[in-house]
């Protein structure tokens, strides 16, 4: 047992309640972190592609590249953090994701732009590896549910991060080098504040370095896949819903993903006493019949404050499924958490990447109402798998 583990049966209780508090709030400090860095990134896209001179085809590769760069680095971070501790991956894949954040507002050479997304998805794949590691051992220390107000730190940070680009770059009219300079040391000085509060720890070392998700870990993977493939289909064609399917002016074309970001994180904010009034059960069913409900709305509705509520409903169902079945993974015996968290996380970037894809296929062999249907029937398949992991679970 690690000295600083929050378990050891020999450290005072008023010590230990004050580690697990120490280490939830560093906790909300990475989470912030990583939604803030990835946020950050999104302006320096537009400023890519007009330095590099590329095309609408190239740019796509070179987005691509954070995905796979991501996916490189997930199966191995929970090994990582297993040898040498939360702590130190997480530094280390932090610093990295700051300063090349800001090297990415410099670069003038595609190949070097290339590598630079790749390192930078690959930070971003082991931060999103431990951070999730660190707070299910919190949790399970803790006793009780953190897990929805953490994931909504990194829906703050994406806020954040959002937001103040704007003001910086549009209100105050900094360059994208003095924004995204800003922007990276705000992130390391968050990370200079936090980091001595990261669990040392994550997991006791064992385990394999590249795990095959097996028993119930494949089933909550599913459930990941769909969750962040319905949160990358909101992102990237709600606005095109509303502004072909509907016609509705390209103006409003962002607002569609903002409702349904908004509800998400008010319910995440929310989840934790929301989860121990009513049980994972009732959230997770009930929540699926409002996203069901909402995407009828979505459908059906020809007026836009209808569809914003569609919108907002698909959210408040959305929001706490990745909670509540990452919680999960403390819970089950048949991988190590450190094995766990990574397969799992890995088959959920599969939905990031390929789901939006296949939502585009869809709408090129159909229409968007009928890939829009098609993410309502996802729900379903949701429920089923929900109902296998708690029949498997009692």
């Amino acid at each position: 047992m690690h000295p600083e583990d929050l378990t050891n049966p020999q450290i005072p209780e008023t010590e230990r309640q004050r580690r697990i508090r120490a280490a939830e709030w560093a906790g909300w400090a990475i989470f912030f972190i990583g939604g803030f860095g990835t946020a950050s990134w999104a302006p320096l896209i537009p400023v890519l592609r007009e330095r590099l001179a590329i095309d609408d085809g190239t740019l796509g590769l070179l987005l691509f590249c954070v995905g796979c760069g991501s996916l490189v680095t997930l199966p191995f971070s929970g090994k990582a953090a297993a040898l040498w501790g939360c702590r130190r991956v997480l530094v280390t894949a932090a610093i990295g994701f700051a300063l090349i954040l800001f090297g990415l507002s410099q670069v003038e050479s595609l190949w070097l732009a290339a590598v630079l997304v790749l390192a930078f998805g690959a930070c971003m794949g082991s931060i999103d590896t431990c951070i999730n590691i660190q707070a299910v051992i919190i949790e399970q220390a803790a006793r009780r549910l953190i897990m929805s107000r953490m994931q909504a730190f990194w829906s703050i940070g994406g806020f954040t991060g959002a937001g103040v680009s704007a003001i910086w770059m549009k209100g105050l009219g900094l360059s994208p080098t003095v924004s995204t300079l800003i922007a990276s040391a705000t992130m390391l000085l968050l990370l200079l504040m936090s980091y001595r509060y990261y669990l040392p720890y994550g997991g006791d070392g064992s385990g394999k370095l590249f795990a095959l998700p097996r028993g119930v870990v494949i089933l909550l993977g599913l459930v990941t896949l769909i969750a962040f493939l319905m949160e990358g289909a909101m992102m990237d064609w709600s606005g095109v819903f509303l502004t072909t399917a509907r016609g509705f002016d390209l103006s409003l074309a962002g607002t569609a993903f903002a409702v349904f970001s908004a509800a998400m994180l008010v319910m995440r904010f929310t989840g934790d006493a929301l989860i121990m009034r009513l049980g994972q059960r009732r959230v997770i069913y009930a929540g699926a019949v409002l996203a069901f409900i909402g995407f009828l709305a979505i459908i059906f509705a020809p007026q836009l404050p209808l569809l914003y509520a569609g919108f907002f409903l698909v959210g408040v169902g959305c929001a706490n499924v990745v909670p509540v079945f990452y919680s999960m993974m403390g819970r089950q015996k048949v991988m190590p958490v450190n094995e766990a968290v990574p397969a799992v996380s890995t088959m959920g970037y599969l939905g990031v990447l390929m789901g939006p894809a296949f939502i585009g296929f869809i709408v090129q062999a159909t229409s968007i109402t009928s890939a829009f249907a098609f993410l309502a029937s996802l729900l379903l398949v949701e429920i089923v798998l929900a109902y296998i992991i708690f029949r498997q679970q009692n």
